[in-house]
């Protein structure tokens, strides 16, 4: 392939993917914007509990990219009925790993709102809210599962169009339970359940009936299997997502505890501070959801090529992935610095939620190239199965150069300080993450890291 051909193919998947992660990230400003007419009460209720919500959440997606990174391998050997075996293995051993998760989010959900530390009368709304967004966590890990799977297989334009109307519905469904039933935080909770279960039922639909790869009905009964055993998970199957999952489940689950010390720390500054970090987060979201979006593609181009065994096309797509997540970043960073007054006057009415919200956001525009860096090479270590040493990485930058320095800054600075941490620790990320992609041993390929016996022609 030439250099424009790989630049195509980049951009053909990259797109589609950040449009999904667009949708998903206007789905949440979108919330918070309804919440955010309704007071300042309102969305301090939400935004306390948000970062254990992305806690959750980042577990069911590391589970998810286990199995799907395999299918990715197995489709670049060719090997569809392979892929197919890890995609039901995948979808039963995601429902009990879900399950437990949403049982333990039911359980601590009273005593959650008071260890982050927070005001009284926003504990009980913060507890209901939590409530319904873990039990939503098994539809919300089929639907990973099922659009990690497509999008690894190559089908990227599906389940960003799927999540698009995700988006739409969680409008919908939301203006109806918030303002309509008059259900408050509880209200936004349900219209994203709701809008989940509606997509999720969709992706199955399409990965397992109408995928002309991936379809299930093109597993024929003569091959001696029945229709249970197929979802019985395997040891090789299992040790290999354990291998690459964990890893970033580790990483994530961390990662969020260190956003929740975080968000203890922010806590004692008031509902301001609380309601202002959580709109600057979710606005920053837009500039950094198209640098996520290209990681997904650049996981798809890497696995694929890892199971082809070319490690020029690796290295190449790696590259090519990064230059444009980087422009793309920097551009969407000015945009956020120019604009941010305007964006946080969509979410809040608040006169000092607003101030101190463009404020922060100002600050982290500075960190966006860098932080493209960091997101677009992890996206490319998880495609190459190489997990652990990215992983430890963002570890060790957010709980030791973060999270010192927030606790250094926070008490003469209040929000301001947590978020100039922040953007230092991301422009430390990035250089790290382009130094260890620079170095050439992630590409290496040895028998550990492609599927086995692939069924060729298939």
């Amino acid at each position: 392939m030439s250099w424009q051909e790989k630049l195509r193919l980049t951009l053909l998947l990259s797109l589609p993917a950040m449009l999904s992660q667009i949708s998903s990230v206007a789905m949440q400003i979108i919330d918070a914007s309804m919440l955010g007419h309704l007071g300042t009460k309102e969305s301090a209720t939400v935004g306390l509990v948000s970062t254990t919500i992305w806690l959750f959440g980042g577990l069911c997606s590391a589970f998810a990219a286990g199995f799907s990174v395999q299918v990715a391998h197995h489709v670049g050997a060719d090997d569809l009925k392979g892929a197919r075996n890890v995609i039901r293995q995948a979808i039963s051993s995601g429902l009990i790993f879900s399950s437990l998760l949403a049982v333990i989010g039911v359980v601590i959900a009273p005593y959650l709102p008071h260890w982050l530390g927070a005001e009284e009368d926003i504990c009980r709304g913060a507890t209901e809210y939590f409530i319904i967004v873990a039990l939503a966590l098994p539809v919300l890990e089929l639907n990973n599962l099922a659009a990690g799977s497509l999008r690894c297989s190559g089908n990227i334009k599906t389940p960003s169009m799927l999540n698009a109307m995700m988006c739409m519905l969680d409008v919908i469904l939301n203006y109806i339970f918030i303002f309509v039933l008059d259900m408050g935080t509880n209200g936004a909770a349900l219209g994203t359940f709701f809008a989940y279960i509606i997509t999720m039922a969709c992706m199955m639909y399409t990965l397992s009936a109408r995928d002309s790869r991936l379809r299930f009905s093109l597993d024929r009964k003569e091959d001696g299997q029945s229709a249970i055993s197929r979802y019985i998970p395997r040891k090789e199957i299992l040790l290999r997502a354990f291998k690459i999952g964990s890893p970033i489940s580790l990483e994530r689950g961390v990662m969020c505890g260190a956003q929740i010390a975080i968000t203890r720390i922010i806590a004692p500054l008031g509902s301001v501070a609380i309601a202002a970090n959580t709109f600057g987060i979710n606005i920053e979201s837009l500039c950094y959801m198209p640098g996520y979006g290209i990681s997904e593609a650049a996981t798809t181009l890497v696995g694929q090529s890892l199971g082809a065994r070319r490690k020029d096309l690796m290295r190449s797509f790696a590259w090519i992935s990064m230059g444009l997540g980087m422009g793309i970043m920097a551009f969407m960073g000015l945009i956020m610095a120019v604009f941010a007054p305007e964006m946080m006057n969509v979410v809040t009415n608040d006169a000092n939620v607003i101030k101190l919200g463009t404020e922060v956001l100002r600050i982290e525009a500075w960190a966006e190239p860098m932080f493209a860096a960091s997101i677009v090479a992890y996206g490319v270590f998880v495609g190459s199965g190489k997990t652990l040493v990215p992983s430890i990485m963002n570890l060790a930058s957010i709980w030791i150069v973060r999270l010192s320095l927030a606790l250094l800054l926070a008490p003469s600075m209040g929000l301001h300080g947590v978020w100039i941490a922040m953007c230092i620790e991301l422009c430390w990320r990035g250089a790290a993450f382009l130094f260890k992609l620079s170095r050439r041993g992630w590409s290496n390929i040895s028998t550990n890291d492609v599927v086995d016996s692939p069924a060729r022609g298939e």
